[in-house]
């Protein structure tokens, strides 16, 4: 019998190898494959990732995710240890939801570990494999099957062995795509099913087999883009990961395989890093295909950069041509010039156009045989005569080869609808917008095209507005010419189009579409917004001017596109406001440190605050110091701390000051917060901050801030935590009746503070006596501690010379501006001279001795 299932498992893992050890990267069933392992680049995959959801159109994403710099990440996972027991838990992990933007290489990762598996490489604990896509899954929404039977349809080598009792073995189950999930996957009205051999629906099945009751041991492994992550409820979650694709070291190592010989591979390696928006794409493996397919053409044809495409739209408009040109070579065995687009290019070209823009307005990705027939697209006959149809459309099988059907990324399908709109006003006059015929512009196409982005929630028209505005270009419908035909000269349309974005830009839109409209200049080639600011800056006097709104877009532009790494953002640099921290949100999420000391802030910018908190994984320092931000306003911020994904990185510490039961998880080092108002209400939640098992934070300054007492006390509890990790305390407007509390923290075992600064404090000497009895402690670690003007006298000196002569760790202490007499450096001398005393500083200033 084990010889039996052993040598099943062996065949099973073969016929796994088989079935994913080839890739053919970026198309599907067309060309020829290569071999994963050979062309596989390690992926960036972090642990966390916001648990929000996010509908945003994920270009945006990127743009925001490439400027996080790895280095920042807490946790960088490899494929083949994602169910492995990490050092937090100590239990396996069975449930993996794992999210990333279209084209990230989700799909790529699931193979490889799949393969890793078969192949002997990883993961050799688990018997049975199993892989399986949602697209596979929709195309049997309307069937029953049991547990066993679903096993069985798509693995026939488990029903030819007769296996049943899967819940004996350790499996995976693989399940890729959830974002093309049609199956309702109601986790709520959908009962408990535990019968393995009793058949149900699968959405029945799929929704009990997550939850746990159907194979309770067994692993399962989604994959999703970020909107639809939400579909799985988090309690069905063990961990969350995120694929953030290519680092640059990672882009670097793509084109470096892709290419062998090096001279190319390093300068198509400079021409991307030039260009800020291609650089950010590579981001995403399969636009560095897409680039590296352009490229390579560019160099091997014509051996010069000069025209090489500097712009997106000039990007896939390369990208036609080449796959248009290959196509000219296999069916007519030369070269044609590339304005000479063969015939049934142009036609499939078209009809994918319309597909496109169709289900683009519907918000589809992914399309059904009826869907191509609705735009006239004879399947057979495009995948017979024409390449290009194979290039920028996937065609894929599910069990016994029903198929579906999508493009091989969102930025084709959206570079095609634009395509497609311009070709039919240009040709037709049908605004495909308003879908109506009617007699105007192409200005008027282009200003509805971008009030239309401008409306969309999501901005999922925001690529879709920069193809169209790319394309209207003389340079880009030049090399469009036999496909568009004659456009004629366009170029006061497009000067007008410039100025109606310029007027936008100077609305009160939010950073990101202001951000989108820039980009749209920027294919345009209208840079002179851009160009104003740039001036400026190099001259100093952007905080001397008034900018206006545009002005204010372009600005954030710049920064975002700087190849700069955005250390350090300094409001004071540009305007000490509120409405200019505003207008610059985009900049501080991706700032590691963020200077807004005194800068006039109030509540009414804590929202705003509050979603840097949420979406900036690398803040390391926040400095609100000597703002009217009252409590109310820190209540506001805890807002984004109730969403949060608490696996992940934040700086959110100050948050929690003035809020109760709120759990905190951050890497600040730094965070200031003196004379912001904060009260004793805060101090609970700031003591659970502080007791968090996630808690680094290094140095706490809540000078001139009127916690009084007992709000000191509440502190001390989170001071005496294991997991409280603060090294420097710095606070004022304390009194004497609190140093009690403080002594017991310091005399914790576990207690990590080093540096105590209560300087202009009146403590009195009876504060210092209670303070000093912690001191005594053998537990107390405090190095540093500062009494400066504490209003104390020769009486509290005897204490501390009993701390100094105690093998305390004390090695500065300062006394500077108390009226300590000549009695009391008396006392302090016999501390002093004990053996076992280990100051190395002492700092006294008003001392009044004769005796010194």
């Amino acid at each position: 019998m084990f010889f039996f299932l052993g040598n099943l498992i062996c065949v099973f893992a073969c016929h796994m190898m088989e079935k994913f050890r080839s890739w053919f990267e970026g198309i599907a069933k067309a060309g020829q494959p290569s071999l994963l392992n050979e062309i596989y680049t390690e992926l960036f995959i972090t642990e966390g990732g916001s648990g929000d959801i996010n509908n945003e159109h994920e270009i945006r994403q990127i743009q925001i995710a490439s400027r996080k710099p790895a280095k920042e990440e807490m946790c960088f996972i490899k494929c083949e240890d994602l169910f492995q027991a990490t050092a937090d838990n100590s239990q396996p992990i069975r449930r993996i939801l794992t999210k990333g933007v279209a084209g990230i290489g989700k799909t790529v990762l699931t193979h490889k570990f799949t393969l890793d598996w078969a192949e002997g490489k990883a993961n050799q604990n688990i018997d049975f494999t199993f892989h399986v896509t949602f697209r596979e899954l929709n195309l049997l929404k309307d069937k029953t099957f049991s547990m066993v039977e679903l096993v069985h349809h798509f693995f026939i080598e488990t029903k030819n062995a007769e296996i049943c009792n899967f819940e004996k073995f350790k499996v995976i189950f693989i399940i890729d795509g959830l974002d093309e999930c049609r199956l309702p996957l109601d986790f709520h009205k959908n009962g408990t099913w535990t019968d393995v051999k009793k058949p149900t629906s699968v959405d029945m099945l799929l929704t009990n087999l997550i939850m746990g009751n159907l194979l309770p041991n067994a692993c399962i492994w989604i994959t999703t883009r970020p909107a639809a992550a939400n579909r799985i409820p988090a309690n069905c979650v063990d961990m969350l990961t995120e694929v953030r694709g290519f680092t640059d070291s990672q882009k670097e190592e793509y084109f470096r395989k892709r290419f062998k010989e090096e001279t190319l591979a390093g300068q198509i390696l400079s021409h991307i890093k030039r260009s800020r928006s291609l650089y950010i794409m590579c981001y995403i493996p399969i636009f560095c295909w897409i680039t590296a397919t352009v490229l390579e053409h560019f160099f091997h044809t014509w051996k010069r950069q000069g025209d090489m495409p500097k712009t997106l739209t000039e990007m896939y408009i390369h990208f036609l041509i080449v796959q248009s040109l290959q196509e000219n070579i296999r069916y007519n065995g030369k070269r044609v010039p590339d304005s000479q687009w063969f015939k049934k290019s142009r036609k499939i070209l078209l009809s994918l156009g319309k597909l496109a823009f169709n289900q683009l307005e519907k918000g589809n990705l992914i399309f059904y045989k009826t869907d191509l027939e609705e735009c006239e697209i004879d399947i057979r006959a495009a995948l017979k005569y024409s390449a290009v149809f194979t290039q920028v459309f996937k065609e894929e099988c599910g069990l016994y080869q029903e198929k579906v059907f999508c493009f091989i990324h969102l930025s084709i399908q959206e570079f095609l609808a634009a395509m497609y709109v311009f070709w039919t006003f240009i040709n037709t006059g049908v605004n495909s917008l308003s879908k109506k015929k009617c007699i105007m512009d192409l200005q008027h196409l282009y200003n509805m095209a971008v009030d239309k982005a401008i409306e969309s929630v999501n901005g999922h028209l925001d690529l879709f507005l920069r193809f169209l505005l790319g394309l209207s270009q003389e340079t880009n419908q030049t090399l469009l010419r036999g496909l568009l035909g004659e456009t004629g000269n366009r170029s006061l349309t497009n000067a007008s189009t410039v100025e109606y974005i310029k007027q936008k830009l100077d609305q009160d839109l939010c950073p990101e579409k202001t951000i989108n409209l820039l980009n749209c200049l920027n294919e345009m080639g209208g840079r002179s917004l851009v160009e104003d600011i740039q001036k400026y800056l190099t001259s100093g006097s952007l905080s001397r001017k008034t900018p206006e709104p545009g002005q204010w877009a372009a600005l954030v532009f710049i920064l975002l596109s700087s190849d700069n790494e955005l250390d350090v953002f300094d409001l004071r640099k540009y305007s000490a406001s509120e409405e200019v921290l505003l207008r610059l949100l985009p900049v501080a999420k991706v700032s590691k440190k963020l200077l807004l000391s005194g800068c006039n802030l109030s509540e009414g910018c804590c929202e705003a605050l509050a979603s840097v908190l949420s979406q900036n994984s690398s803040l390391i320092e926040l400095d609100l110091s000597t703002n009217d931000l009252q409590d109310s306003g820190v209540k506001l911020i805890s807002v984004g701390l109730e969403s949060l994904d608490y696996s992940r990185p934040y700086l959110c510490i100050f948050v929690a000051s003035c809020i109760h039961n709120v759990r905190v998880f951050c890497i600040s080092y730094k965070c200031r917060l003196s004379a912001c108002l904060v009260t004793k209400d805060g101090c609970e939640a700031l003591a659970s901050a502080l007791s968090s098992n996630s808690s680094s934070l290094r140095e706490l300054d809540l000078s001139t801030n009127d916690l009084q007492d007992s709000g000191v006390k509440l502190l001390s509890g989170g001071l005496r935590s294991p997991n409280c990790t603060l090294k420097t305390l710095k606070s004022v407007v304390l009194l004497c009746r609190c140093c009690e509390a403080l002594a017991s923290a310091l005399s914790t075992k576990s207690s990590s503070l080093r540096v105590l600064d209560l300087s202009s404090n009146d403590l009195q000497d009876s504060g210092v006596k209670l303070l000093s009895a912690g001191l005594e402690r053998p537990d107390c670690t405090l190095v540093t501690l500062r009494l400066k003007n504490c209003s104390l006298s020769e009486i509290c000196c005897e204490a501390l010379a009993s701390v100094l002569s105690s093998n305390s760790s004390l090695i500065e202490l300062d006394l500077s501006t108390n009226d300590l007499q000549d009695t009391g450096v008396g006392l302090l001398s016999a501390g002093l001279g004990s053996p076992h005393c280990s100051l190395k500083i002492l700092r006294s200033v008003i001392l009044l001795c004769t005796k010194c």
